[in-house]
């Protein structure tokens, strides 16, 4: 499949052809790999909005709780795909991030 150049902001979990608003990572995907992406940023949006009401209640530390680490693993799913797909820059920028 043709690969396209996507822009991709992880905080709001956009993935842009046109790179005239700001964004974080370029990458190379084709549909079916850009799908995979956007999956996973369904996927984490979900995690976050379960860490909402939990967070009200402050029994246990933010990030011993379940839903925490279910959110921190689906981002860390994210930054695995966007090395995979990424440009050498957008590689070597999240290799300095120390998430992987």
């Amino acid at each position: 499949m043709e690969k396209n150049k996507y822009y991709v902001t992880v905080q709001t979990g956009e993935i842009l052809r046109d790179h005239a608003q700001s964004y974080q990572f370029e990458i190379e995907a084709d549909d079916q790999q850009r799908r995979v992406l956007e999956e996973l940023f369904e996927y984490a949006h979900e995690r976050e909005m379960d860490t909402v009401l939990p967070a009200m209640t402050p029994v246990v530390g933010e990030h011993d709780k379940p839903e925490s680490r279910a959110y921190d693993a689906a981002l860390k799913q994210i930054y695995v795909k966007l090395h995979e797909l990424g440009t050498a820059e957008t590689r070597q920028h999240i290799e300095t991030m120390n998430i992987l």
